[in-house]
């Protein structure tokens, strides 16, 4: 059965992300409303601007059904901005979050827009991400995770790839390294 996988449209490179998951053979659809998640099999909460994602979420009315579904177990990847959304608490500008990951997000902690980078993972905690490109765009970082948050990278000793259950982030944006296997593993836990 074809797995069918929302991705959140309010603001943010969601495009990409459909274009990747879609070459993984999964229907993909826009969510922009609680009769949305009706529809999938997992969500992408892509990166973006976590502030205009956050007020969409707010307008929309999103927030309680969202945080219920994944509760749940809906299968979630956030990126970048999404990995902010999910997570327990924010500092440095804090927005709204779902709290549905037991981790501390700071925002924009390696800087503006022209201290984007591009890391390489030479070695990971499950070994299934090595050469992996991670493209950091006024990436936040994760810090203080809590006991059930499994670290499955970490670029200078940061965590940039975690999993709690079925709740994944990463603080760079995998969509844009043209490499699929971490939206493959948010199809594993679908």
């Amino acid at each position: 059965m074809t797995k069918t996988i929302g991705v959140l449209t309010i603001q943010g490179d969601f495009d990409a992300h459909r274009k990747l998951l879609e070459r993984l053979g999964v229907v993909v659809r826009p969510v922009l409303h609680e009769r949305d998640l009706d529809a999938i099999d997992a969500l992408v909460i892509p990166g973006g601007e976590s502030t205009t994602i956050s007020k969409g979420m707010q307008r929309l009315g999103l927030y309680e059904p969202l945080r219920k579904r994944i509760e749940k177990g809906l299968p979630v990847l956030g990126t970048c901005a999404g990995a902010i959304l999910l997570s327990r608490e924010v500092e440095n500008h804090a927005v709204p979050v779902l709290g549905v990951l037991d981790v501390t997000s700071i925002r924009n902690a390696y800087g503006t827009q022209v201290n984007s980078f591009a890391a390489t993972l030479n070695g990971t905690a499950d070994g299934g991400l090595e050469g992996l490109r991670c493209i950091f765009i006024r990436a936040p970082q994760l810090k203080s995770p809590g006991p059930r948050v499994k670290v499955l990278a970490q670029v200078d000793n940061s965590p940039v790839f975690v999993q709690q259950g079925s709740v994944l982030a990463t603080t760079f944006h995998p969509e844009l390294a043209d490499d699929s296997r971490v939206h493959a593993r948010l199809l594993d836990c679908a």
